[in-house]
């Protein structure tokens, strides 16, 4: 079992975690290495998470949903990415779209999507492109006023949920001569099957994080209705990208801590099975000795990103929190892991054991939203704010 923090959590919110431990459990952990192996979509999983009302987690009840805390998301995330962190980025998506609409988005639009998410629509967002990732003031995605349509040219790259998801929370530049470039930026929701002019590509093969579809969006001449534009005003997309990422850091840096919290859990009952030099290895201090630097870790990893979904939760700024808990559990994941397949020894190294699909996961928590480098720039400027420069 984990070392779950659940102190923060309501009774209500503790017995929907445990519905999703015991779902991860019994529906999951068994068919989850399989899958990965295949790099199969995993239908039935997801089914079965939309039946449990999950997608619904940040939309408010009187459109369907859930309405739980961001504390109580990451708990969530963290139970499903023990299972496979895949899930947790299939349902990063959903979150993070409703959650922009919920925050930014005109009645209209709160009225035609957010019971669908609630529901189960898979969404994404894209911002990434191929000359635009850390440094994504620099997209060349431009949407253009036509009537009462926006046209978008572009292409944008990594596309998490791109082939299954039908709704995109797209930014572009609808003023690309605006200086800084960030004040000419738009967010658009993006229907992806309804919309002439865009085109998805084939799948991405990719080190890990399999089974979620990951692709590109050819964006030529496609045409989104002017009623699509996220809070129906022009410049604002930078902000409701950048608070929208905030969440889903969150979401990986729970994810981080639900793969740690495998390893670390695999690496312990190894390590009471394998049995050198006449004892288990367990018992050998060099091993005790991993297993208390672990543990330790990945409970630090855990209260760091608790604490971030709490601020998200206040209503205050959470990049400075955010990107501490992003990096410290994602880099906490590989390290752990890394220990783990070490405990484990030759047999961690083949596909039998599943540490050797956690080391290779552990690398998407370090570069997805927003490389760890990057992270460390947004809490030394944040901090230098936060103290006077």
């Amino acid at each position: 079992m984990p070392l779950p923090t659940m102190a923060s959590l309501t009774e209500e919110e503790q017995m929907i975690v445990s519905q999703v431990r015991r779902f991860v459990d019994r529906e999951v952990v068994p068919v989850a290495s399989e899958l990965e192996h295949r790099d199969e979509y995993p239908h039935d999983l997801v089914r079965k998470m939309k039946e449990m009302g999950l997608f619904g987690v940040a939309v408010p009840p009187e459109y369907g949903g859930l309405g739980l805390s961001f504390v109580t998301y990451a708990a969530i995330v963290e139970e499903l990415s023990r299972g496979w962190m895949s899930l947790g980025g299939i349902l990063n998506g959903a979150v993070m779209v409703s959650w922009m609409l919920k925050t930014y988005g005109t009645q209209d639009q709160k009225d035609r999507y957010l019971a669908r998410i609630a529901q189960g629509e898979v969404c994404g967002i894209c911002m990434t492109e191929p000359n635009a990732g850390s440094d994504l003031q620099s997209l060349q995605t431009v949407a253009t006023r036509d009537g009462d349509h926006y046209v978008l040219n572009g292409t944008k790259m990594f596309v998490s949920n791109g082939i299954y998801g039908k709704l995109f929370a797209v930014l572009t530049k609808t003023d690309p001569q605006a200086r800084p470039p960030y004040v000419g930026m738009s967010a658009f929701v993006v229907e992806k099957d309804d919309t002439p002019g865009l085109t998805v590509g084939g799948k991405i093969n990719k080190l890990g994080y399999k089974g979620i579809d990951t692709t590109i969006f050819y964006f030529e001449g496609a045409r989104v209705p002017a009623a699509n534009l996220v809070g129906g005003e022009e410049g604002k997309g930078w902000l409701h990208i950048m608070s929208t990422i905030e969440v889903g850091r969150v979401n990986v840096a729970a994810r981080a801590v639900g793969v740690a919290t495998a390893a670390l859990e695999d690496a312990m009952r190894y390590a009471k099975q394998r049995v050198t030099f006449g004892r288990p290895i367990a018992e050998h201090q060099a091993i005790q000795l991993k297993l208390a630097d672990m543990a330790t870790k990945v409970e630090a990893a855990r209260l760091l990103t608790r604490a971030a979904a709490a601020k998200k939760d206040a209503g205050e700024r959470a990049d400075l929190w955010g990107g501490m808990a992003k990096l410290f559990a994602s880099e906490v994941a590989q390290e752990v892991a890394m220990e783990a397949l070490r405990i484990h020894g030759g047999v961690g190294y083949t596909k039998d054991m599943r540490v050797e699909r956690y080391y290779r996961d552990t690398p998407l928590m370090i570069i997805g939203e927003g490389t760890n480098e990057i992270q460390r720039l947004v809490i030394a400027r944040n901090l230098l704010k936060l103290f006077g420069e």
